[in-house]
């Protein structure tokens, strides 16, 4: 019987502001989906969120949230 040994996934929330359109909405999820241990980025341009599912021994929060400032977008500190 083969054992599966899953990483440990967090779920980061982030408030992303100046997103305007699908878009905007896109690239970031784009951005996020691309980062190294990100196994998951949905972007919800309604409610100006991100969220974004990663393993935190590859990701960290401040590097998902400045990738997403590096394309123009704010996200609170």
């Amino acid at each position: 019987m083969a054992h599966h040994i899953g990483m440990a996934q967090q779920t980061l929330k982030l408030s992303v502001g100046g997103m305007t359109c699908g878009n905007c909405s896109r690239s970031v999820e784009r951005i996020l989906s691309a980062m190294p241990g990100v196994t998951k980025a949905t972007v919800d341009l309604v409610n100006a969120c991100a969220t974004v599912e990663y393993d935190p021994d590859v990701a960290e929060p401040d590097a998902l949230a400045g990738a997403v400032r590096q394309l123009g977008f704010e996200v609170p500190a």
